[in-house]
């Protein structure tokens, strides 16, 4: 073993474009041309896969004129553009040979007769070759590096048939911890249906009654408008925007984000506030207030506000209801979200208005059983929630596990 280099004696270390072949670039000519070809975009990789999506391919006439990389069977398309994203993949379909790549794409081509295409697509998605250049990239909004960055990096080089050997071994592996992150991921979608049956199951009494008919409520249940319950209202915002005469003083101002931000159930914090000259613009709630964000792509969020304060008009609370009933109507919105970010309001900013909401019907059951309800939504919940935590670190330590197959087989150790 090379103590320098960390990789066996008679390892070679050189640089990428070292061992690289020259891409060539093709000019626009003609419409024809331009209707044939592909577009491979860097939004087309799959960057859990590092595969390219077929359905992501566009016509090179879309493309921008920059994009005249032309791609081979073997090449590894390598985006430049946020590198920790790890959009890259190897061009292994036969449909994708002579298409042509974006220039966010670095295109690399080994020269065959010293390193296989598989060995340096390997070596890219690893963190030995990646960390260096998440640390080289350049641009706040849009940070990349420059091809040459890319061929600068070093990269070890056992011989050929070595080379095969460790990918070889690396394939097999990969596709045991795959296999294994699959039915991890399978056992999430799984819980996720499993969630979403419980909120209806609860909603439609099975939760707390054996015999429940199919469209009809336990004995007891009544259907219910949420106007009946409460009075909706949506919050208001002074203007114009950001006016230092009303913002920017003691007076906590909610904001969609603030309701949208984490999953818990209580809001206790705020970012945002306000002076006492914006309180006849906006709307003030007192503590223990049900409330729905109602505005954006995040709508549908239900939150119970757990402090004095204000809020802006991408909220609606709800008033005068009977505070018992709060988590029984939490849980209900909950179970509506999709729905109701599903609902056509007609506008590019998706937004429900208060009449929506106030015509919406809900299962009302004595409020003893809405207790019981809600007990047995969180003990079933919370459950739902350590499997959901387990699955996720499985999922985080099969990535770690993932990086230090790459890492054994990159200093010679996995043979």
């Amino acid at each position: 073993m090379s103590e320098e280099n960390n990789i066996p004696k008679h390892w070679q270390v050189k640089k990428l474009g070292g061992v690289c072949e020259k891409v060539e670039k093709v000019n626009r000519k003609g419409k024809d041309l331009e209707e044939e070809l592909l577009y491979l975009d860097i939004g087309g990789i799959d960057n859990n896969t590092n595969k390219i999506l077929d359905h992501k391919n566009y016509k090179w006439k879309d493309a921008p004129s920059r994009a005249q990389q032309i791609v081979k069977i073997g090449d590894i398309l390598f985006s430049t553009v946020r590198t920790y994203l790890k959009n890259i993949a190897l061009v292994e379909n036969k449909i994708h040979e002579g298409q042509i790549a974006s220039s966010g794409f670095c295109v690399i081509r080994g020269n065959k007769k010293v390193i296989t295409s598989e060995f340096i697509f390997y070596y890219s998605i690893s963190q030995c070759f990646l960390q260096p250049l998440n640390e080289l990239q350049t641009g706040s909004s849009y940070p990349a590096v420059r091809d040459k960055d890319v061929f600068s990096q070093p990269i070890p080089i056992p011989p050929l048939a070595e080379q095969k050997a460790i990918v070889f071994k690396i394939e097999e592996l990969l596709s045991d911890l795959e296999n294994g992150k699959q039915q991890l991921q399978i056992a999430q979608q799984q819980l996720k249906i499993y969630r979403q049956s419980l909120l209806k199951w609860a909603f439609e009494g099975k939760l707390t009654n054996k015999n429940v008919e199919d469209g009809e409520l336990p004995k007891g249940w009544k259907w219910m408008l949420i106007s009946d319950l409460c009075n909706v209202v949506r919050g208001g915002s002074p203007r114009p925007a950001g006016d230092p005469k009303f913002y920017d003083g003691n007076i906590p101002f909610l904001k969609v984000r603030d309701i949208t931000k984490d999953s818990n159930k209580y809001l206790t914090t705020f970012e945002y506030t306000i002076k006492e000259a914006g309180l006849h613009k906006t709307r003030q709630i007192n503590p223990n207030t049900l409330l729905l964000s109602n505005s954006g792509a995040t709508l549908g969020v239900p939150k119970i506000c757990m402090i004095d304060a204000t809020m802006n008009d991408g909220i609606a609370a709800f008033l005068d209801l009977d505070k018992r009933s709060n988590l029984y109507l939490y849980y209900f919105w909950v179970s509506k979200t999709r729905e109701l970010r599903n609902i056509n309001m007609g506008a590019a900013q998706p937004n429900l208005n208060t009449d929506i909401i106030k015509n919406y019907s809900v299962p009302i059951p004595p409020l003893s059983e809405q207790q019981l309800i809600v007990d047995e939504l969180e003990s079933k919940l919370t459950v739902c929630d350590k499997i959901e935590e387990t699955i996720s670190q499985s999922l985080l330590h099969a990535e770690s596990l993932r990086q230090s197959i790459l890492k054994k087989a990159f200093e010679g150790k996995l043979l």
